[in-house]
């Protein structure tokens, strides 16, 4: 445990650029080349990028050469779709906004960097971060890039490294990925990945319009607010108070929580939810049935170090996707941006517990699996037309949350993580580099199993 920077080499850093030639795919509209970010953009302007770790193993990989020129052009092809991604975020001080500029001089100008490096502990040692439970957070920490000028605008929103061994390099190779969070949500993230990765299998060089999903999106106007410049204001006050110097941020080189990857095999999923469904007005979905199970365990687990106390309210934050939800204005399915919205499942430290004695009828899981749905229904369901009306007050609910009883769900199994082939074969671990201030849940699929991972207590 413990890496540090000098057991990795950077072996060298170019910049991607769009590449127009590459495919006969969409460009992005002229009238969307500056964008100003949504409130719901906004929230996420001064906190660390989303960082995703691949690692790829196996005797069928290709020569290191090979595999960063393939990422490298592949990239520069599906650059051409995700064109704000090469874009840079952006401070206007005459009306106070942020901005999301991808017009020709902030592309020229801004460019995505591509970092080749060298793992000097070599490829036993690579390998063994990709498989052990327990994660070596500061040797994730190297393996994915900082986005460059992060600490204030303007700044690029993302950055791609590939990592090989010391050695002849074969064998084991890591991918890593870091996009600023102010750009894109999760299901955002994984939509880039699926083109990226589509690219670089070649799919995209004789693709047509109708061959694949289509572009997505950019446009933020259908996220509304009745008070949206005052809201979106507020908030970049309270996150960013000194634009375009954005503070602290979290990021994966502050990071020093101990996380941990605990697998569950499709047959556990299914009993568990199968239990869960008997005690629920609804069945429970995957998503609920291990997110119940994490709360619990987090919970139980502090409430052993005295961290909770039984009389406690523990709190669970779930972000539920609105995409198609919005429908005045309606908003696409396949948007790129922001466009979740967090709702928070509260419980009774002591009623997320199994019973104690035999007397006891407390069933813990159940109770937390009642609550994450109730609280999905409420943000949901119930909020009527304008599923964002009542965000201002969502926000300051979270910031009263009380310090070491919050946990949240970051990822879900949906998004087919370990789909992501770039022609070399699915990755045989995909990890969660970024950090947050709460104890974070993580779910990722590979193929009929489900690995829930970084599981943070401090």
């Amino acid at each position: 445990m413990g890496a540090t920077a000098d057991q990795v080499r950077i072996l060298s850093v170019t910049h991607v650029q769009p590449d127009r030639q590459t495919t006969n795919l969409w460009p992005l509209a002229d009238d969307h080349t500056i964008m100003k970010l949504s409130f719901l953009d906004s929230f996420h302007v001064a906190t660390g990028p989303i960082q995703r770790l691949f690692f790829y193993d196996g005797p069928g990989l290709p020569p290191f050469p090979f595999i960063a020129g393939s990422l490298r052009s592949s990239l520069a092809a599906t650059l051409h779709v995700f064109l704000p991604l090469a874009g840079k975020l952006a401070f206007r001080p005459a009306s106070g906004h942020v901005v999301l500029d991808c017009s020709p001089s902030a592309v020229s100008s801004s460019r995505v960097k591509f970092v080749e490096a060298e793992f000097l502990p070599g490829a036993d040692a690579l390998r063994r971060l990709a498989g052990d439970e327990e994660h070596d957070t500061e040797a994730f920490a190297w393996l994915v890039p900082e986005l460059d000028d992060a600490g204030k605008l303007p700044a690029p929103v993302l950055a791609v490294q590939v990592t090989r061994p010391a050695g002849d390099g074969r064998g084991v190779v890591a991918v890593g990925v870091s996009l600023h969070h102010a750009v894109a949500d999760g299901k955002s993230f994984w939509q880039f990945l699926r083109w990226w990765s589509a690219a670089s299998r070649g799919d995209l060089l004789t693709a047509v319009p109708g061959d694949l999903m289509p572009p997505p999106p950019f446009d933020r106007t259908a996220i509304r607010h009745r008070r949206e410049e005052e809201l979106t204001a507020w908030i970049l006050r309270l996150r960013a108070p000194m634009l375009p110097t954005l503070g602290h941020r979290w990021s994966s080189s502050t990071a020093c929580r101990r996380t941990k990857t605990f697998l569950l095999v499709a047959d556990e999923i299914q009993s568990l939810k199968q239990r869960l469904s008997q005690k629920l007005p609804k069945p429970a979905s995957a998503y609920v049935a291990i997110s119940s199970l994490a709360w619990t365990c987090i919970v139980g687990a502090k409430m052993s170090s005295h961290m909770i106390h039984d009389d406690d309210d523990a709190f669970l934050m779930v972000h539920a996707d609105c995409r198609g939800r919005l429908h005045r204005p309606p908003i696409d399915k396949g948007f790129f941006g922001n466009c979740v919205k967090p709702c928070y499942a509260r419980a009774r430290a002591a009623n997320l517990m199994p019973p104690r004695h035999l007397v006891e009828h407390n069933d813990g899981l159940a109770h937390a699996a009642a609550a994450i749905q109730e609280t999905i229904r409420d943000g949901l369901e119930a909020a009527g037309e304008n599923l964002f009306a009542n965000f201002g007050e969502v926000l300051k609910y979270h910031m009263a949350l009380p310090p070491g009883r919050a946990s949240t769900v970051g990822s879900s199994h949906r998004f087919m993580a370990y789909e992501t082939d770039f022609g070399w074969g699915p990755p045989s671990r995909v990890e969660l580099a970024s950090i947050s201030p709460f104890c974070l849940i993580s779910q990722e699929s590979r193929v009929l199993e489900y690995v829930l991972e970084n599981l943070h207590i401090s």
